[in-house]
This record gives structure tokens, C-alpha cells and sequence, in this order.
């Protein structure tokens, strides 16, 4: 093919290109544009989960100790933390057994004898007091365990933010409504917003998310009765809430 050829070849398809899009209406036409918006904030609230756990021949004496420590656990956290939210949760008891070697092929069965007992119980601490989380954690560590810990959003500083989320997903909204005028060749004064969904319930959007930091999880241990801990070292991070919107807009 010549040069003379191939430019005139091009020349074509750029004016059927044209031609085609200047012949698409855009009149009337309905569309259905997604949005999302987030805020973010440091996190003023922390779940940790204080654990006891103890092993005993005797189930009664395996029990006492836990409702003891228990107890001096709950006195404690209430003495460093008085505003803090307890929930006492996740009591358990259950059989230890031996190890035992497989029986011989057409062995009788034996009974299964227990040689000690497993107790424990948790207890749930939810606090906004996060200046004096380490020394409380410490203060509980003398008789109980830490096994989780997890930093959030209070349900007052949630409410709070509501009202910036929906402001930033609106913007977005309205931003990519702009966008789509431009990019169809028409002024932003011909589309009139005819449906706003925050609800998100269309097919076309996705359910309303809050990303958080995972869950600090630690193992567990027994606790060491009376002894010192030195405070741990916590850092509460951020959250991210997101907020998705649906708009259908129709253009004159």
C-alpha cells in the first residue's frame, strides 16, 4: 500500500469515528452513576479480652481458682479503669486425658479416666481510656492473661464522622456526574440528579465498609500471681469508614 494510500485510509476512519459519535443522542438518556466517599479517624476506643485458665486433679479446686482470680482481675481493672464497660464471658470446664497407645486389634475398649480438669473463664474490657490502657493491662496482668486486643471507634466518635462521610461521598457524587457531562459533550446544567441510594441497595453497589485495624492477638499463658509486669506498648492506629452511593442522573 502507498503512503498516498494509507494516509487516505486513515482520513476515513477518523471521519466515520467522528461521525458515529456525533450521531449517538444523548438526549433523554438516564445514567446511573456510583460514588463513595471515606473519612478517616484515630481511634478512641479498645476491646481487650483478660483470660484465666487453670488445670487441676480436682475440678472443685481448679474452679475456686478461677472464680479467685477472677475476681481479683475484675477488682483491679475496676480500680485502674473505673469508667471502663466489663463483660465476664467464655466459662469453660472439660476433662484432661492421658495419652494412650492404640489397642491391640480386637481389644476390648477401656474406659476413658480423666487425670485433670481444665477451667477457665475471660472477661471483656471495652474502654476509651487509651492513656491509661498500658498501666491497666499491666495492673491485670499480675493474675490474668491478655489474649486479644483490638482498637476502634467509639459508637459516639462513629455518629460523628456520619455526618463528614456522607458530605465527602455527596462530592464524589456530584464530581463524577461533572465528569460524565464533560466526557458526553454536554453542560452539567442539562442532567438533573432524579435518585440518590446512600443505602447502596442496587445491584449496582456494594455494601457499606469499616476498615480496621486487625485484632492484636496474643497467646495464651498462665498468669504469675503477685509478679511486677512492665506496661506494654500500644499504638490505637486509625479507621477508615466508607460510605457508597448510587445516583441516577438524566440529561435533557
Amino acid at each position: 500500500m502507498t503512503v498516498k494510500k494509507t494516509i487516505l485510509a486513515a482520513a476515513v476512519l477518523i471521519l466515520g469515528a467522528q461521525a458515529h459519535a456525533q450521531s449517538v443522542p444523548t438526549a433523554g438518556t438516564l445514567v446511573i452513576v456510583p460514588a463513595q466517599g471515606e473519612v478517616r479517624a484515630n481511634n478512641d476506643q479498645a476491646i481487650a479480652t483478660l483470660a484465666i485458665e487453670e488445670q487441676d486433679k480436682d475440678k472443685a479446686a481448679a474452679a475456686s481458682r478461677v472464680n479467685q482470680k477472677m475476681k481479683q482481675g475484675l477488682d483491679i481493672v475496676k480500680k485502674e479503669d473505673p469508667q471502663a464497660s466489663l463483660k465476664t464471658q467464655g466459662y469453660y470446664t472439660y476433662p484432661v486425658y492421658p495419652d494412650e497407645r492404640p489397642l491391640p486389634n480386637g481389644a476390648p475398649p477401656k474406659v476413658r479416666v480423666p487425670t485433670a480438669w481444665r477451667v477457665g473463664q475471660s472477661l471483656q474490657v471495652t474502654t476509651t481510656s487509651l492513656d491509661k490502657l498500658p498501666k491497666t493491662v499491666a495492673a491485670a496482668q499480675k493474675v490474668l492473661t491478655l489474649n486479644n486486643l483490638y482498637f476502634g471507634l467509639s459508637p459516639a466518635a462513629t455518629r460523628k464522622l456520619d455526618e463528614q462521610r456522607i458530605a465527602a461521598t455527596y462530592q464524589n457524587l456530584n464530581e463524577r456526574i461533572a465528569a460524565i457531562a464533560a466526557a458526553m459533550g454536554r453542560k452539567l446544567g442539562d442532567a438533573t440528579l432524579d435518585t440518590v441510594d446512600f443505602e447502596g441497595s442496587g445491584n449496582y453497589a456494594g455494601a457499606e465498609r469499616a476498615h480496621a485495624p486487625a485484632p492484636m492477638m496474643m497467646m495464651r499463658g498462665k498468669a504469675q500471681d503477685s509478679a511486677e509486669v512492665a506496661e506494654p506498648s500500644f499504638e490505637p492506629g486509625e479507621t477508615t469508614l466508607e460510605m457508597r452511593v448510587v445516583g441516577k442522573v438524566k440529561f435533557k
